[in-house]
C-alpha cells in the first residue's frame, strides 16, 4: 500500500468513526468539564490533559508539515498557518486561562483525543506539503478566499464566547453562571458554533479529503456536546432564556 491509499483510507476511517461517535454520543455524554463525574478512572488535571492532547496538533502538525517538499510554498503554508493560528491558541493559550480552582479530566479522555489528533493531524499535515498540490494561483481561488474569511470569522467568534465565558468566572467561584452577550443572545454554544464554521472554512480553504473528514468528525464531537451543554443549562437554571436554541440560532 502506497502512502497515498494509506491517507486516503485514514481519511475514511475517520469519516466512519465519526458517524459512530455522533450517535454514541447522544446516549453517552464525555465526561469532563461540567459534565465530568467519578468512574472514569485516573484523573488529570484540566491544564496538563488539555496541552497533552492538543499538543498532536499543534507540535505533531507542525514537524510533520515542514518535512513535506512543500512546506514553503506559498499557498500549503497559508493553509498552514490558518491551522497552527487556531491550535497554537488551543494548546497554548486556552489551557492557561482556564479557571485556577484545580479541576480534572479523566486521562481516558486525553488519551483518546491524542490518538485521534496524532492521525488528524497526520493527514491534514502531509497532505498540505507533500501529497496535495497547491499551486500559488490557489490563493486566488475562490475557495480559498471564501474558506480563509470563514476561518477567520470562526475563530474569533470561538474566541469571544470563550472570553465571556472566562469572565464569568469570579476569584473563588467554583459554581456556573449563564452567559450573556455576543451570540449567546441566541444559542448557549456560541463556542462550539465558531469552532464549526473555522473547520467548515477549512475546508472549503484547502478542498481536501483529510480537511473534509476533520470538520465531519469535528461535527460529530461537538453537536451532540452542544446539545448536553444546553440541556444541562435548562435543567439547572429556572431562568435560563427559553428563546436559546443549542447551537444554530433559531433552528437547533
Amino acid at each position: 500500500m502506497t502512502e497515498l491509499e494509506l491517507h486516503r483510507a485514514l481519511a475514511w476511517g475517520v469519516i466512519a468513526t465519526g458517524a459512530a461517535v455522533f450517535v454514541s454520543l447522544f446516549f453517552i455524554v464525555a465526561p469532563y468539564g461540567r459534565h465530568s463525574r467519578p468512574g472514569w478512572g485516573f484523573m488529570v488535571s484540566n491544564r496538563a490533559g488539555w496541552m497533552v492532547m492538543e499538543s498532536p496538533s499543534s507540535l505533531g502538525f507542525a514537524a510533520l508539515f515542514f518535512s513535506g517538499s512543500h512546506a514553503l510554498e506559498p499557498a500549503p503554508l497559508a493553509l498552514a498557518c490558518l491551522w497552527l493560528a487556531h491550535y497554537g491558541h488551543r494548546t497554548f493559550i486556552y489551557p492557561l486561562r482556564m479557571t485556577k480552582r484545580l479541576k480534572h479530566m479523566p486521562a481516558a479522555v486525553s488519551a483518546m483525543a491524542v490518538v485521534f489528533n496524532v492521525i488528524n493531524a497526520y493527514l491534514n499535515a502531509r497532505w498540505l506539503s507533500e501529497l496535495g498540490s497547491y499551486p500559488v494561483s490557489w490563493l486566488s481561488d475562490p475557495r480559498f478566499l471564501a474558506g480563509a474569511a470563514l476561518f477567520a470569522l470562526g475563530m474569533a467568534v470561538n474566541v469571544a464566547s470563550d472570553n465571556t465565558l472566562f469572565k464569568l468566572r469570579r476569584p473563588g467561584d467554583e459554581g456556573y453562571r449563564i452567559p450573556h452577550g455576543g451570540l449567546y443572545r441566541w444559542v448557549s454554544a456560541p463556542n462550539y458554533l465558531g469552532e464549526l464554521i473555522e473547520w467548515a472554512g477549512f475546508a472549503l480553504a484547502a478542498w481536501s479529503l483529510p480537511a473534509l473528514a476533520f470538520f465531519l468528525f469535528t461535527a460529530a464531537n461537538l453537536v451532540p456536546r452542544a446539545i448536553a451543554n444546553h440541556r444541562w443549562y435548562r435543567e439547572r437554571f429556572k431562568d435560563y432564556p427559553q428563546e436559546r436554541k443549542a447551537l444554530i440560532p433559531f433552528l437547533v
